[in-house]
């Protein structure tokens, strides 16, 4: 394929306009490529609008783990579960499934988390470069309240944050008496017992954010073709060609897929043979009593609450459907009945922005970063539930192995071959 000066390519096309494809364009354009981002919907429109916007580098880990096959087993048995896998006659997710399966294990769960350090290390100063550098949207320092009815609940928080801190990441936290954390959230309910603050972390307008973000790489000199669904990619006269069903096209030196629960589809198409399925979140949004001034995470029930737009943006499950389905209700009341009895001064019965979006969740649980088998292909994605918090570092060490050729060693653990 054509390349610029050196060895880097000049120009690259970035199929995907969420905070993982949009943070490395910017990175991209740092080290002067020429970038033209596509998008099948809009900008923000997948999961980078509607989760609970935490950057939230210590609970940043593999999902599979051993209690996730007690919460599945759980699910198949009650909607109402935090994890819910509906019955259905997929066999491509029930084989997804099997294979997720086989990494829940402590074995895998370690490795997996040696690969997530360097990255969740560094993850916050990348958010910094940019809005150092043009992204207007802020970024909010604020611990994370994690809430529980009875102390003995927080136990399994405890280790979990204990095997973090003993895999080599430190993060900070200690426990507060219900009184002393309702001093400072005003939302977490009478009933609650005991309280675990985790520092060091922060939170963000994700919609926001990411049309901030959209907005400075436009600004530096960027396109980005929205209602661009490509359905088909191909080499061209030593470049990378995507098209459109309706024939559209846009061709460049090199091509980052960041397409989201979406990457399968083209995916396979570039040797990507780990699956990534849509690990669906639901979300909306509630008027409280008192200002909300931190993120509260209810770790029994699986529900994330956050500050957003002077209300509280409230969201949780993990629903493995298929990613264009409509949302469930009966999932958004599962959420409020299981955080109503957890906190006050909310009122539940005006809520709005109800919202449903796919997470893309790969076997393993860690992300595909890197490059593909096709030369000059690269794809950026199956980040789960943690897209929003390794985005922008994701497109910075991307960027770099793209425009260098050399694979930064914090991304050997994502190579989409493995």
């Amino acid at each position: 394929m054509a390349k610029g000066r050196g060895n880097a390519p000049s120009s690259a096309i970035v199929v995907g306009a969420g905070v993982v494809g949009l943070s490395t364009a910017w990175f991209l354009q740092e080290r002067g490529v020429e970038v033209t981002v596509v998008e099948r919907n809009g900008v923000a429109a997948g999961a980078s609008w509607g989760n609970a916007g935490w950057l939230s580098p210590g609970l940043s880990i593999p999902l599979p783990e051993p209690s996730v096959l007690r919460y599945g087993i759980r699910s198949l048995l009650s909607p109402n579960a935090p994890l819910y896998v509906p019955f259905t006659p997929d066999i491509g997710l029930w084989s997804f499934l099997a294979r997720f399966a086989t990494y829940c294990n402590m074995r895998s769960w370690q490795r997996g988390m040696r690969g997530y350090i360097p990255v969740n290390t560094d993850c916050l100063d990348a958010y910094d470069i940019l809005t150092e550098n043009g992204v207007e949207s802020p970024t909010h320092e604020a611990p994370i309240m994690a809430a529980f009815r009875k102390r003995e609940q927080s136990r399994d928080l405890r280790h979990e944050l204990d095997l973090i801190n003993s895999s080599g990441q430190h993060v900070e936290f200690h426990e507060l008496s219900a009184d002393d954390a309702r001093k400072r959230s005003a939302q977490i309910a009478p009933n609650v017992e005991t309280v675990i603050s985790l520092e060091g972390q922060r939170h963000v307008d994700p919609g926001e954010f990411v049309r901030s973000l959209a907005d400075s790489v436009r600004k530096r000199g960027a396109t980005i073709e929205e209602d661009f669904d490509v359905v088909r990619m191909r080499p061209d006269q030593g470049q990378a060609l995507v098209e459109t069903i309706d024939g559209r096209s846009v061709r460049a030196d090199t091509l980052v897929l960041a397409s989201g629960a979406w990457l399968n589809e083209l995916g396979r198409k570039v040797g990507i043979r780990r699956p990534v399925r849509a690990g669906r979140g639901y979300s909306f949004t509630v008027p409280t009593d008192a200002p909300v001034n931190t993120p509260v995470y209810l770790p029994a029930e699986r529900v994330a609450c956050t500050p957003y737009q002077g209300k509280l943006r409230v969201a949780g499950t993990m629903e493995f459907r298929k990613a264009d389905a409509p949302l469930d209700r009966k999932r958004i009341d599962a959420i409020v009945r299981s955080a109503k009895p957890l906190l006050s001064g909310v009122s539940w019965e005006e809520r709005t922005d109800e919202w449903v979006g796919s997470r893309p969740v790969s076997t393993d649980g860690l992300p595909l970063i890197g490059a593909t088998r096709a030369p000059g292909v690269y794809v950026a994605g199956g980040h789960g539930m943690w897209g929003l918090t390794l985005g922008p570092i994701t497109g910075k060490l991307l960027a770099e192995q793209i425009t260098t050729g050399k694979q930064p060693a914090a991304l050997r653990p994502f190579d989409p071959s493995r």
